[in-house]
């Protein structure tokens, strides 16, 4: 009995206290996870309230024709839609953005890219990206977007079977990445991926998006293929230049000739890729021997005649459209104070949501090629002289530098992520 008794009031109190103990338990997980919770929705919602602010002051800067000076670069000038607003937003930018990038994968398909050929931006900004601290955190509590660090570019060149066609691959890489990460970490599934970016200068950039729903309809893709007939669209995705690197740097690509010095009217040289070049070749090839024209435009070269001294001599460097709408020939026309003219359809110019192209080139259709001769004739001396010192204005944009240059092409990529980023309201759920 004495036993029964306390063997029960032993076991009924064994049970009690073990109760209580799973209950004080259970609360103090349920309160640090509130807490958890609490914290990560101020740390979102001062981040937040930061981009409200920044949005705030470049509102009243569109207003302010007061210039504010800065000891690199003040951008000025008709180059830009408004030169205020963008070193406003440019300032804000350098003040608050951080950028997180996910450390799965492994190179060379992850963290690395080709740095010296025609997609060479890829690679270059994703390896200074790794390396800049100014805008990189390792806390992505603070990020306000996410770099996937994946190079469509670098799939291609050890995955892809020459000839096959068979984009497979890319689908299966770019499906499990996203699935990782969003495993992983609460950002993706946050979001939606809307404050997630991607980078790729691939023709099959596009296409490594589409495989994933969110990353192609949310996410920020910055990608030289700006075609909105394929889907590009200019108010959350990024156009960024195509860059040829043959050497990895610009050294001896930068500067021409003054415009008094520039005998040729018009320069191109590339082949027969795609729907465009064959129209313009068939319309003003220049003939063999033929170096009195004033427009000289070319399939293929004389091996006697140098391409980069044939920009700096040209008042007009022709810009078309290859396979892909983006073409490098935009780039090198700048780098040699040459005015680029951009033959394109459904082509979103890089930066366009700063830079008024069409003060510093000329753009025209393709319905125009027949008229292009009449068109540059038609350019006054003193509106081409304009052109081209403005072209080696926003010049600095486009430079590729290691470390980074205030206003260079590295910042000028970011700049246009963080644009997109202050469109978007991110909120706990």
């Amino acid at each position: 009995m004495n036993a029964f008794k306390n063997g029960g009031h032993g076991h009924g109190h064994g049970q009690l206290s073990e109760s209580k103990e799973d209950l004080i338990n259970l609360e103090r997980r349920h309160k640090k996870k509130l807490t958890n919770s609490t914290t990560c929705f101020t740390k979102l919602k001062r981040l937040e309230a930061g981009l409200a602010r920044a949005r705030a002051k470049m509102r009243k800067s569109v207003k302010n024709s007061s210039q504010t000076s800065d000891p690199d670069y003040t951008p000025q000038g008709p180059m830009y839609w408004n030169a205020n607003a963008f070193h406003r937003s440019y300032l804000e930018m350098e003040k608050l953005f951080n950028v997180f990038i996910y450390e799965e994968g492994e190179p060379p398909l992850f963290h690395n890219g080709p740095c010296k050929s025609i997609y060479s931006m890829e690679g270059n900004f994703i390896n200074l990206m790794e390396i800049e601290p100014r805008f990189r955190t390792r806390d992505p509590e603070k990020a306000h977007v996410f770099l996937l660090p994946f190079s469509v570019a670098m799939m291609v060149k050890f995955m892809y079977e020459p000839d096959s066609r068979d984009a497979s691959f890319i689908k299966h890489i770019v499906l499990d990445y996203v699935d990782l990460i969003s495993t992983k970490y609460p950002f993706w599934n946050r979001s939606l991926g809307s404050d997630h970016f991607m980078l790729s200068c691939h023709d099959w950039g596009p296409l490594a998006s589409s495989y994933s729903p969110y990353l192609l309809k949310n996410s920020i893709r910055a990608l030289c293929n700006a075609n909105t007939s394929e889907g590009f669209n200019p108010s959350k995705d990024v156009s960024i230049p195509e860059i040829n690197l043959l050497t990895g740097e610009t050294k001896g690509f930068l500067g021409g000739p003054s415009p008094s010095r520039r005998p040729i009217l018009a320069f191109f040289a590339g082949g027969l890729h795609g729907p465009i070049r064959p129209i313009l070749l068939n319309q003003w090839k220049t003939k063999n021997g033929d170096k009195l024209n004033e427009m000289q435009i070319y399939e293929y070269l004389p091996k006697t005649i140098s391409y980069q001294n044939m920009m700096k001599k040209s008042r007009f460097c022709i810009c078309p459209s290859g396979y892909e709408v983006a073409s490098p020939r935009i780039v090198e026309a700048l780098y040699s104070g040459c005015v680029p003219v951009l033959v394109s359809d459904h082509y979103v110019a890089p930066f366009s949501d700063v830079l008024n192209w069409k003060a510093f080139s000329v753009v025209i259709s393709v319905n125009e090629i027949p008229d292009l001769k009449m068109i540059l004739k038609g350019i006054s001396r003193r509106q081409y002289i304009r052109m081209q010192r403005r072209g080696v204005q926003v010049r600095r944009h486009f430079e590729v530098n290691s470390p980074p240059k205030r206003f260079d092409v590295f910042y000028m990529i970011l700049h246009s992520v963080w644009l997109r980023r202050l469109n978007v309201r991110v909120r706990d759920q």
